[in-house]
């Protein structure tokens, strides 16, 4: 069953559930797109691994590991000591040995940031790629690692033989996709952007406008030149994607979305949900739309 929304669900851009469904969606590309290609040609997933600093604003399921100070080594009377495993000795302890000591030590290890894409390979060798496909993640339009990386590989390909087509979904960060930010800002309503880059038209960006009320747009995928594009439909792997992963049961429609909605849009997506029985309507006389449902 699809989702309640007639494009984006804004439940959807949320820390818990965005990275898994970026990635499943790249899976559901590569199959409509394979669907579809001449037979000279192959959509392949691809994944880019890169090392997040320890911020847990940017991946939620950072592991972080705190060592009380006090644990290092600990002999109780009448307990087995516990040591650390290192073998060298410790250095003589100061004579006030409690002055300046730490309270505790934490680590926080960089996390591996793992983005799905879609490559559009050519035969017979399978080695040439015509297309890149990207899904922007929110590593990619806040400032960071993720973001000089996603830069510098958009570049690379801008600057190549190779076709880019950038797909962004998400209504909060900087803008990232290379279509110029002017362009897009003269479609009224627009909470998000797919943009495309020709090889062989440089510096020319053919683009999208993703709005929050309509459905996703039916986008074209190029190929070799004289090749005729094949087309992608966005929403049709977008329902599919949030069908299997059972979304409409494990998003949290009671409560307001992670990234709020402007004033106009929170009163548009109740309607949206009472009519789709996943939000009650609130009581007369009281109520908000963050009491219903967990």
């Amino acid at each position: 069953m699809p989702g309640p929304f007639p494009g984006v669900d804004p439940y959807l851009e949320s820390r818990f559930y965005w990275p898994g469904f970026h990635n499943k969606l790249v899976a559901y590309m590569q199959e409509a797109l394979n669907a579809v290609l001449p037979d000279a040609y192959a959509a392949d997933a691809d994944v880019r691994v890169y090392d997040l600093p320890g911020d847990r604003d940017a991946v939620s399921d950072l592991a972080v590991n705190v060592r009380i100070a006090e644990e290092r080594v600990r002999y109780q009377a009448g307990a087995t000591a516990v040591l650390e495993p290192e073998s060298h000795e410790e250095p003589a302890e100061p004579a006030n040995a409690n002055a300046g000591q730490p309270d505790g030590e934490i680590a926080a290890y960089p996390q591996a940031q793992r983005e799905a894409l879609v490559n559009i390979l050519a035969g017979p060798d399978w080695e040439r790629v015509v297309t890149v496909i990207e899904i922007v993640s929110p590593a990619n339009n806040r400032q960071g690692p993720g973001r000089d990386l996603y830069l510098q590989k958009q570049r690379a390909i801008l600057d190549s033989e190779t076709h880019l087509l950038e797909i962004d979904l998400l209504r909060q960060g900087l803008h990232t996709v290379a279509a110029p930010i002017e362009a897009l800002r003269e479609r009224d309503g627009w909470s998000g952007a797919v943009s495309l880059h020709r090889s062989y038209r440089r510096y020319r960006y053919a683009y999208w406008a993703v709005r929050l009320r309509q459905p996703l747009p039916k986008v074209l995928v190029p190929l070799d030149e004289g090749v005729p594009d094949v087309v992608l439909d966005l929403q049709a792997c977008y329902d599919r994607n949030y069908d299997a992963g059972a979304y409409r049961r494990r998003l949290r429609y009671g409560r307001p979305p992670e990234v709020p909605l402007s004033e106009e849009d929170a009163a548009w997506a109740d309607g949206v949900l009472q009519a789709a029985g996943l939000r009650a309507a609130p009581a007369e006389g009281g109520g908000s739309e963050s009491e219903g449902s967990a």
